[in-house]
């Protein structure tokens, strides 16, 4: 009799302690369901800031640079050239980035305002004079800079060129 009344015992132990473990469990996930509450008001917040950002920098108006300072009011960026240079009997490559700096800015539809066969063909024709040898010595690459500038200036007036910025200078010997 001792084991039927610890049997009923048992039960009434299992179903006297279910009400407490259930309560607990509830406050659990109550705590849960808050926590996934906040985060999706905080990406919302992080979102808001972050386009508010990409607003405020898109919409600023650019720094104006005047000619005085020798900054470019506008650039054009000219794909990568590889040109065989001459020189001491060896075979030596330039490999040259070049962004030009320009008086005024691009028109809208810059494929019709910029003549690019002709001003690749300007540039190729300068680098293919250069010596490798001058190349590898900074005056070398100023006076590169100033043949280049002046080239344009004189081929392609209406681009209005006023520097030569090199964005990569490889000279392969």
């Amino acid at each position: 009799m001792g084991g039927a009344d610890a049997s009923p015992g048992t039960q009434l132990a299992n179903i006297g302690n279910m009400p407490d473990v259930q309560p607990d469990a509830a406050p659990e996930s109550g705590l849960k369901k808050k926590k996934k509450k906040k985060w999706p008001a905080i990406l919302l917040v992080l979102a808001l800031v972050l386009m508010a950002t990409g607003i405020f920098v898109g919409l600023r108006p650019e720094p104006s640079t005047s000619a005085a300072e020798g900054a470019a009011e506008s650039t054009l960026a000219l794909e990568t050239f590889v040109v065989n240079l001459t020189g001491s009997g060896q075979r030596a490559y330039l490999r040259v980035g070049i962004t030009l700096g320009l008086a005024r800015a691009l028109p809208r539809k810059q494929a019709e305002a910029v003549p690019t066969a002709l001003v690749r063909d300007t540039v190729l024709s300068v680098l293919a004079t250069a010596q490798p040898e001058d190349l590898l010595k900074l005056e070398g690459k100023r006076q590169l800079k100033d043949e280049l500038l002046k080239a344009l200036q004189d081929r392609v007036p209406q681009l209005a060129v006023e520097n030569v910025y090199f964005t990569e200078f490889l000279v392969q010997m």
